[in-house]
């Protein structure tokens, strides 16, 4: 799996790294067959006092791209957000693929036996 992390308007510390890479294991128990993970962290100004913290992602999987994006005052909960999200959807993606192929596994098994039914 290739991880890119980058900031925008931040400096990365090796903690905020860390965090980010720990998080992310839990995509990876979930669904092995990531390619390619890119992390955007980001701090936007909106007023000289309020700062907002962004967080963005997206995974490439095998057979589909992922994005989330999420907004808070912490970067940390900006981060929790994310993962919440990429994890929802990671989750959604494998139940889908599962489901296909045990539809795929059913039908050549139920068609066989309703011609036969039907020619007699």
């Amino acid at each position: 799996m290739n991880l890119t992390i980058s900031g925008h308007h931040l400096e990365l510390t090796p903690a905020i790294r860390e965090y980010v890479q720990s998080k992310l294991a839990r995509i990876k128990r979930h669904f092995d067959n990531v390619i390619d993970v890119s992390v955007i962290l980001s701090v936007d100004k909106l007023t000289e006092k309020e700062k907002r913290q962004k967080a963005e992602i997206n995974v490439h999987i095998k057979g589909k791209d992922l994005h989330a994006e999420s907004i808070a005052h912490d970067l940390y909960a900006a981060i929790d957000a994310l993962i919440d999200k990429l994890d929802r959807q990671v989750i959604k993606h494998k139940d889908r693929l599962q489901e296909h192929h045990s539809m795929a596994k059913r039908l050549p098994d139920d068609t066989p036996t309703d011609a036969v039914a039907g020619a007699a």
